[in-house]
């Protein structure tokens, strides 16, 4: 139907009104399915491949003394990730040295972690903001405790077990009153049993070779040596060990432990602190 004054060719308008729409239309489409399209996770891929990735490593390789095949899988949207938030970060290693600890195998997962994104952006180191939970499990095979017993994390802890389980009357009850050192430590992994030989040496010279052999256990806080026995050269009286326990912080959570033949698997969980 024509109004007054109109005509199919005076009013081109009205003869392209469904064309002027169907742009409008066809550009909420692009929209729409730009919004669909798979470019969105390829933006998130690129920030954190170009930006987070990087510093994630940088931060852990700072946490250890060395590690080989570091792997880091990180998850999270650009939008959580320029507010701090990274969901969840997993990592696997092999090699990992950690105070002077050495590790074979390590699989760890993160969540919740808060980071200073902030002063990445700027090229600054990653620090956290809040604890972390982290939780996993850790391999270490015969060769890596016998290379970690230089370590004064473990030699401190293995002499500060034996001096605090002896009588006092005994030799080595005796030497426990003066300094001492451990030397030619040698571990050998059972399944079920630790067994640790070696020398103790007190600041005078005394030498008294031993065999400690010892069930070990975790629960919770705590690492547990259970049925722990001496054996002592002839002549010397073998004190009497009970079971220890060694508490090794509110941060750490031992779901599983297990020695199994020539290797150690540890299962469960740490708070990392921000630091």
């Amino acid at each position: 139907m024509l109004f007054e004054g109109d005509s199919p060719q005076s009013n081109p308008d009205r003869q392209q009104g469904r064309s002027v729409r169907a742009p409008q239309e066809q550009s909420s489409a692009a929209v729409a399915a730009k919004a669909a399209s798979p470019a969105e996770p390829a933006r998130h891929s690129r920030l954190i491949s170009k930006v987070l990735s990087p510093a994630v490593r940088l931060w852990l390789q700072s946490q250890v003394e060395r590690v080989e095949d570091l792997q880091v899988k990180i998850e999270g949207g650009d939008r959580q990730i320029l507010q701090g938030a990274i969901p969840s970060v997993s990592l696997s290693a092999k090699g990992a040295v950690y105070q002077g600890l050495h590790l074979s195998q390590i699989q760890l997962t993160a969540t919740g972690i808060r980071i200073n994104i902030g002063q990445v952006l700027k090229g600054k180191p990653l620090r956290l903001s809040e604890p972390v939970p982290v939780a996993g499990e850790l391999l270490l095979r015969e060769a890596d405790l016998n290379a970690s017993l230089s370590a004064p994390l473990l030699s401190i802890a293995l002499i500060e077990f034996l001096c605090q389980n002896l009588e006092p009357a005994s030799a080595f009850g005796k030497m426990a009153s003066l300094p001492i050192t451990l030397q030619n430590p040698q571990i050998r992994i059972d399944s079920g049993q630790l067994t640790l030989s070696g020398i103790l040496v007190s600041a005078t010279g005394i030498e008294l070779p031993f065999v400690l052999g010892t069930g070990l256990s975790g629960a919770n806080r705590e690492l547990q040596f259970v049925g722990p026995h001496l054996q002592t050269p002839s002549g010397v009286p073998a004190p009497r060990l009970d079971d220890f326990k060694l508490d090794l912080g509110p941060e750490v959570d031992i779901q599983e432990l297990t020695l199994s033949q020539s290797q150690l698997v540890c299962r469960g969980s740490i708070t990392v602190l921000p630091g």
